[in-house]
């Protein structure tokens, strides 16, 4: 379905072409043909957005009736209802240049309320993705570069726990460098928006396949599970678990490697000492950092045989038949050791009640998954297509009296200056993100208000018009998500 274009689209030259003012691009287009973004086309002599304007909830495309905005049921506070009618900003068409008012600026009641929605595919080069990678495999050092394609995107942020973090996209990624740069960037930025898999790779470090609400795939290897907490927190969840059935438990960890036997918990349970001699720096009791390299191996380090972070026992605590349990963070590495009458560990079978412990790890470890928010500033085009007074919008948002929504998905707008938000990729119906040639990204915004804020704040009051009119040039898809048929995003 075709929708409404940019009101000034100015004949070209060449009588058959027409060009586009939806960008700085400024494409002429050919008869039939669409522009360098794939966004608008020349139909039948006419500019036109080639992407339906989206409402939220499966309605008119199954033959029915737009539902009106906010008329059903009680209005529970929210300003944008979740499971209603919604309309969004996706193929609604940009502000470009800055002077013409947003695309859709449309009106409701709600509960005797009048309300409007203002909104607008934002052109932004001013954004990125913030991507949470569930792992505790080493992906590289802080602040190492990111590539795909083997052009710089980004870097990587702090880990957290359990996760570690990149920075991607950003405006001297796609416009401070060389055009590929620009190019792959602004590619790799909308295909994580839109759910689509990119492999990166880490200067320094791994390679890793990332797509939003997926498992990490690092090196080849798709991760199962998150730590259920570091060495020493894993030593206190299931300390009294161990009790009695080991003499010692070592947890191997990147970050705080601990062991049982000098752990708090360890002493409130009475475990005697045993003797064991731990690689690495010495935190607090029963805590132990840098036991090893990072990497992909235990824990989230570069060891395969656990027994290298171990010096020799101490033979006046030690004895011959000590048991001892070596378990990584996630359950994923685990091995079962006696002490020989040398005091020597020997890899023994994994006894059932301690694979029981090490299965309980496993179950209390969450499922490894990408998460991607979409970064971005809302600048001159999207605040003046919303009010001639721009900065009354911003002081709206931060005064909590106009909601900000990307693609009907809830925003967390950052305090501070502008309305600079984020989104949760997942959270945004697929394909909702676009890109212009400059480039930039392409994605979509909406500010609801009450009315009579509205004309308070100069917006655009000539041009708001009634839901019912969008009723001939909109597709209505329904709220939320694709999903597959487990349940998660598509």
């Amino acid at each position: 379905m075709l929708n409404d274009a940019p009101s000034n689209a100015a004949a070209s030259g060449a009588a058959d072409k027409i060009r586009c003012d939806a960008c700085p691009v400024m494409c002429y287009i050919k008869p039939g043909a669409t522009g360098a973004c794939d966004r608008y086309a020349n139909h039948a002599g006419e500019l036109v957005r080639v992407d339906p304007h989206v409402v939220l909830e499966r309605t008119v495309s199954h033959g029915g009736q737009i539902v009106p905005f906010q008329k059903v049921g009680d209005w529970d506070g929210n300003i944008v209802g979740r499971d209603k009618v919604f309309v969004t900003a996706i193929g609604a068409g940009t502000t470009y240049p800055d002077y013409k008012p947003a695309p859709f600026i449309v009106s409701s009641e709600v509960d005797g309320v009048d309300m409007v929605t203002v909104v607008t595919e934002g052109i932004f080069s001013y954004c990125g993705v913030k991507v949470k990678i569930d792992t505790d495999r080493y992906l590289g050092p802080e602040t190492a570069t990111v590539r795909a394609q083997g052009e710089a995107i980004g870097h990587v942020m702090t880990s957290e726990y359990g996760s570690q973090m990149l920075s991607l996209g950003g405006v001297h990624h796609l416009t401070g460098g060389s055009k590929k740069e620009g190019r792959v960037t602004c590619d790799a930025l909308m295909d994580l928006s839109n759910g689509k898999a990119v492999e990166l790779a880490i200067d320094g470090g791994a390679t890793v396949v990332v797509q939003a609400g997926k498992p990490p795939i690092v090196n080849g290897v798709a991760e199962e599970r998150m730590r259920v907490g570091c060495g020493s927190a894993t030593i206190g969840m299931f300390a009294k678990q161990w009790f009695g059935k080991v003499d010692e438990v070592v947890v191997v960890d990147d970050h705080i490697t601990g062991v049982l036997s000098e752990h708090q918990a360890g002493k409130l349970l009475d475990i005697p000492d045993t003797g064991i001699k731990m690689k690495g720096r010495r935190s607090t009791p029963g805590r132990y950092f840098q036991v090893a390299e990072p990497g992909t191996g235990w824990g989230g380090t570069n060891i395969s045989d656990p027994l290298s972070i171990l010096g020799p026992f101490d033979p006046k605590e030690a004895k011959a038949g000590m048991r001892m349990l070596m378990v990584s963070t996630t359950g994923e590495h685990a091995a079962y050791f006696e002490l020989d009458e040398a005091l020597k560990p020997v890899e023994k079978a994994l006894p059932t009640d301690l694979q029981l412990s090490v299965e309980r790890i496993q179950e209390n470890c969450e499922p490894a998954l990408c998460t991607v928010l979409f970064m971005g500033g809302a600048g001159g085009s999207l605040r003046a297509g919303v009010t001639d007074n721009p900065v009354r919008l911003t002081r709206s948002v931060k005064d909590t009296l106009t909601k900000v929504t990307s693609g009907g998905a809830p925003t967390y707008v950052w305090p501070g200056g502008g309305i600079t938000f984020m989104v949760d990729v997942t959270q945004v119906p697929q394909g909702a993100f676009g890109y212009v040639p400059t480039p930039a990204l392409v994605a979509p915004i909406e500010f609801t208000m009450p009315l009579a804020d509205y004309a308070a704040l100069g917006g655009h009051m000539d041009h708001v018009r009634p839901l019912s009119s969008l009723k001939d040039n909109t597709e209505v898809l329904r709220h939320g998500p694709a999903q597959d048929e487990s349940g998660q995003p598509a």
